[in-house]
């Protein structure tokens, strides 16, 4: 026997998690059904609990706007009408060996951001201690957002995961290469360079 911690922020494993995710995006739905704006933005690296995949379908038919980072796993079916007409999913693999997991959920506009250990596989809602937890920083927040827009732009090392089975590359149709983890370093090295001018024109 082992206790049952309750906690103030974390949402943690197997007791709190799925539980968390389901209300996240039902709230998106209620958003989406009264005309509010709304959207779910998940970077995983796998997708293939059942139970999400059709509560995420359910987001889908409500109007609900998903995209999908997945580099590995992906048993959601993106694309059918009717069913997952509203959701795109990618997949990036490239020079760096990517682990992170963000989940964004647009609120009518109150956004939140979560970072988590847990991919939406059942071992991890289910089977396993993993932590999810609220980011309140508001320039983390922006930095994270930031981290997944610029990896959705990119059209170098991006398939994507199709109702087709086919993951074809993201064509780039005449646009500039974009290579998504290169330009994430490019905005830290920014971020960096204008910290450092900072901090000499304060000496």
């Amino acid at each position: 026997n082992y206790r049952v911690h309750r906690y103030k922020h974390l949402i943690v494993s197997p007791h709190y998690t799925r539980t968390k995710f389901i209300k996240l995006i039902d709230r998106e739905i209620l958003h989406a059904l009264a005309g509010r704006k709304t959207h779910i933005k998940l970077k995983m690296n796998s997708l293939s609990d059942f139970k999400m995949i059709d509560k995420l379908y359910e987001a889908s038919n409500a109007g609900v706007k998903i995209q999908l980072q997945v580099r590995g796993i992906c048993s959601l079916i993106p694309g059918i009408p009717g069913m997952s007409e509203n959701i795109e999913a990618i997949s990036i693999v490239d020079n760096y060996l990517e682990h992170s997991r963000v989940y964004i959920f647009g609120n009518a506009g109150l956004t939140e951001v979560y970072i988590s250990s847990a991919d939406f596989m059942t071992r991890n809602l289910d089977g396993r201690v993993e932590v999810t937890c609220p980011i309140y920083d508001l320039a983390i927040k922006k930095e994270l957002i930031d981290n997944f827009n610029i990896a959705w732009k990119g059209n170098v090392k991006v398939r994507y995961h199709s109702y087709k089975l086919d993951n074809k590359y993201k064509p780039r149709n005449h646009h500039a290469p974009f290579r998504a983890q290169f330009e994430t370093y490019k905005y830290y090295q920014n971020k960096i360079e204008v910290i450092d001018e900072v901090v000499q024109g304060t000496n």
